[in-house]
């Protein structure tokens, strides 16, 4: 990357979007030392110009942005930042620091919040103590016969109310059908990104001329 720190003062602006969910977490501003850093430790440093020196977002609450990739704008004066955070973003115990902490979450896109509830299934998977009473944690208890039994009950039941014409009991079944699919693929070692890059290859194939029989 070519950036122009000297453009702005020293300082660019850092947008920091949630790798996963697609969700603005934060702007921050970072120097040349807080981008190196940045990049060498894998966590996200910014220059904080209310204490004058260096600060790595979470080294006080634990709260890390994990850095996922970096990208620069087309003037090189400003940043993007992916990452996977530990915990709230911002100060006030919210996930963003665009939302207020007595209003309703930030919207997100149908697959961001997918992404939201595939990471809380994963901590489930390997932090099962945290919620001993969580549906999610006795399903990984009982092992995968257990979840794909799941997944074959609520895909038939998905495709009863399909054929019948019942679209309210289809939506309600669908989302059974889609957390428990979700419950199964963590138990399997896998991830919505694996199913969406076998998706992605699919369509790269069929978008070149190719089609599949």
């Amino acid at each position: 990357m070519t950036l122009d720190f000297d453009k702005m003062g020293g300082l660019l602006p850092a947008v920091v979007q949630d790798a996963d969910t697609g969700q603005v977490l934060m702007l921050g501003y970072v120097n040349e030392e807080a981008w190196q850093k940045t990049q060498q430790e894998g966590r996200v440093t910014f220059f904080s110009r209310s204490k004058n020196r260096l600060w790595t977002k979470g080294e006080t609450s634990g709260n890390y942005l994990t850095v996922v990739s970096l990208h620069e704008d087309c003037d090189g004066d400003a940043l993007l930042i992916r990452a996977r955070p530990d915990g709230p973003t911002c100060h006030r115990g919210t996930v963003s620091c665009f939302e207020q902490p007595q209003q309703t979450a930030l919207p997100t896109a149908p697959v961001g919040f997918l992404a939201e509830l595939e990471r809380l299934v994963q901590r489930r998977r390997d932090f099962p103590d945290e919620d001993p009473k969580s549906y999610t944690a006795s399903l990984f208890r009982k092992g995968m016969p257990k979840m794909a039994q799941k997944v074959g009950e609520e895909a038939i039941e998905t495709v009863i109310d399909a054929v019948s014409g019942n679209t309210e009991g289809l939506k309600g079944e669908a989302a059974d059908l889609l957390y428990h699919l979700l419950v199964v693929l963590a138990g399997s070692g896998l991830s919505l990104e694996d199913i969406v890059g076998v998706l992605r290859e699919r369509h790269s194939t069929i978008s070149a001329g190719v089609r599949r029989e």
